[in-house]
């Protein structure tokens, strides 16, 4: 059985480098191919030696479409990602998008191509991630009548998105649950409110520093108990292998919009 070639994005970021790592240590996949931007001098550099695992021969090259691979893993910014995202389309490869930040335009060119193509759009590809935002849909229901419900999150200092595509799915999915539109309910800073917490809002709270991986936590606040589900990223390799589990499942799929949910069984 021939391994699964994926083609990275980004490959000389930080979260491109991760994702060839983890491809190095996985028997079920390889590197096919290994994007950066056209102006760095990096191009032609052999990927696994950018990523620090030993030559793999593939060259770093800014040409997709010439690039041998058979699924697209993307975690650059939004603009290349759906340009990326377009290459693909016409290629007929699926995708696996872990870029946040996009707005509802951004989104429906997404849904466009997964009537093409196999997509899954994932804000966060970590398995636990994912068993936090299931979680919260039991939670959600029970807790929200007594509690005030806030989102902190907390990333490294280069992050440009905020609050975290993470932390904004965490809210969606508890306003889904509720009834609620999150577009209503959000309150994203408290300076200037001059009135007690309105219990229907759900609040975020976003904290930039360091080389944090990424910190997110749900607090349920009622009048005598807390309850926080609380997921912590040590290493972005978590994001690596969900990613490289998350290629795997869509490699059998049909043209469809798809999430994490749908790669642990969990809808």
């Amino acid at each position: 059985m021939s391994k699964l070639k994926l083609a990275i994005t980004g490959v000389a970021g930080r979260m491109g480098k991760t994702l060839v790592q983890a491809i190095s240590q996985d028997p079920d996949v390889d590197l096919g191919a290994a994007l950066y931007k056209a102006d760095s001098s990096l191009l032609g550099v052999d990927a696994g030696e950018l990523a620090g695992v030993g030559r793999l021969n593939v060259p770093v090259t800014d040409n997709l479409s010439n690039a041998d691979y058979d699924l697209l893993v993307d975690f650059t910014l939004i603009e290349p990602c759906l340009k990326h995202l377009e290459l693909a389309c016409s290629a007929n490869k699926p995708v696996v998008i872990g870029t946040t930040g996009f707005n509802d335009e951004q989104k429906v060119q997404i849904e466009s191509a997964a009537q093409q193509i196999p997509v899954i759009l994932a804000p966060n590809t970590s398995v636990g991630i994912t068993l936090c935002l299931h979680l919260l849909k039991t939670m959600a229901p029970i807790l929200a009548q007594d509690s005030d419900i806030e989102i902190i999150e907390a990333h490294h200092r280069h992050k440009i998105d905020s609050p975290s595509g993470t932390a904004i799915r965490l809210g969606e999915v508890i306003a889904e649950t509720l009834g609620r539109d999150l577009d209503d309910c959000a309150v994203y800073g408290r300076e200037g409110i001059e009135e007690p917490r309105d219990r229907e809002t759900i609040g975020f709270a976003t904290v930039r520093g360091g080389d944090i991986v990424g910190d997110h936590t749900v607090l349920f606040a009622s009048e005598g108990e807390r309850i926080e589900l609380t997921h912590k990223a040590s290493s972005r390799m978590t994001f690596a292998k969900g990613a490289i589990r998350a290629a795997k499942w869509l490699s059998n799929q049909s043209a469809g919009l798809y999430d994490m949910h749908d790669v642990l069984g969990l809808k």
